[in-house]
């Protein structure tokens, strides 16, 4: 569940993160605020891993006490040649705040039907290119490991 005001710019590598692929926009990422006070804002790196990449981050001096969000999150609802669908859900104090599906065109890489907000669009982006390395480049299993009798 990513902050609702994190624009995502760059994959991180420098995060502490234990499965990255588990984070809420699929690895972690660098990026700035866009929330209306710090619009643009560049922040530390242990802002951007405690509280951009997931989301609630309630002690952030970035949040806004007037805000539609707390979080963001995604999931791949179908992934069929050549359109992926994305379910997204938009949560403000634990509970819904807005859900719906955005569609990718895989071929024209292009979206069908993108989310209306910017931000949320471009958390989409991040987490769509994190689906996708992962897809290409699976985890592979360890086959040289001695067999346990």
């Amino acid at each position: 569940m990513a902050c609702p005001f994190f624009m995502p710019t760059e994959r991180s590598l420098q995060g502490t993160w234990i499965h990255p692929s588990r984070l809420p926009l699929g690895a972690g990422w660098n990026g700035h605020c866009e929330s209306p006070k710090n619009q643009g804002a560049e922040l530390s790196t242990e802002t951007v891993q405690d509280f951009c990449n997931m989301g609630y981050a309630t002690a952030c001096p970035h949040l806004p006490g007037a805000r539609p969000y707390d979080s963001v999150r995604f999931a791949v609802a179908h992934d069929g040649n050549p359109r992926i669908v994305l379910w997204y859900s938009c949560e403000r104090e634990h509970l819904p705040a807005g859900h719906g599906k955005l569609e990718y065109d895989a071929t024209l890489q292009t979206w069908i039907s993108p989310h209306p907000d910017f931000r949320i669009q471009k958390m989409a982006d991040c987490y769509l290119q994190s689906y996708l390395l992962r897809r290409i480049q699976p985890a592979s299993a360890d086959f040289n490991a001695s067999p346990t009798t």
